[in-house]
């Protein structure tokens, strides 16, 4: 299994901020993962980004726990770090159907469960807008992902169940494993979906919150299945 040096893999890696050192060096390599520049399979040289990142190895490691947790690195026993392999597309395409059974179901629960003032609470901060900001790779659209993922996780903790909640929580961790493949055009989409999803869920319509949701994420498969082609 190939190892290449940090220095080799992208132009665009800088030294780690002292201020913010632990979140600053997890940023920074999951976006060497997320933009390929530590390819998938390849084992991660921990010194080799110490060095890179002029800190120590205790940060590298800390954030390949946590990137572990996320499913973009594995840990295997003498072996070290290594990419998480991306998804295949059958693999896109069953996690899709289980995210639509599970999510529907949630803003449904939403819908007709939690009160209409935990309602107006949550929905107000996640769906605010985001744009893109121009920036070539992940980086351009870090933001973004991060405020849909809040999104999802705000209707699913309104559905009032925690394993509900948790599963969500996972299979939409598991996205970033499609990773250098986002379609950077789908902003405009994804609000105009959300929107939807928000209207139904005010207006405490179960039905129609499970179909809002169950409409944007089919979309949103259609959109990132272009990838694959």
């Amino acid at each position: 299994m190939a190892e290449h040096p940090a220095a080799a893999r992208s132009p665009r890696v800088r030294p780690a901020r002292r201020l913010t050192l632990s979140e600053d060096v997890y940023e920074t390599v999951k976006a060497l993962i997320m933009d390929h520049g530590i390819p998938p399979g390849d084992r991660v040289n921990i010194d080799a980004l110490s060095r890179e990142l002029e800190v120590s190895p205790t940060p590298v490691r800390e954030a390949l726990a946590r990137l572990e947790s996320d499913g973009l690195v594995r840990k295997r026993p003498l072996a070290g770090y290594t990419v998480a392999p991306l998804l295949t597309r059958a693999e896109f395409e069953e996690l899709f159907d289980l995210r639509i059974v599970l999510e529907s179901a949630a803003a449904s629960r939403a819908a007709t469960r939690a009160p209409l003032a935990a309602r107006e609470r949550a929905l107000a901060e996640a769906s605010a807008g985001v744009r893109m900001d121009g920036e070539d790779g992940y980086r351009g659209y870090a933001d973004f992902m991060a405020l849909d993922a809040h999104f999802h996780d705000s209707i699913a903790e309104l559905a009032g169940n925690n394993m509900l909640r948790e599963s969500i929580f996972r299979l939409h961790a598991h996205l970033h494993l499609h990773r250098l493949h986002f379609p950077q055009t789908t902003a405009g989409s994804t609000g105009a979906e959300h929107e939807a999803i928000v209207a139904a869920i005010l207006s405490g319509d179960g039905d129609a919150a499970d179909r809002a949701m169950r409409d944007h994420l089919v979309s949103a498969r259609s959109r990132h299945l272009a990838a694959f082609e």
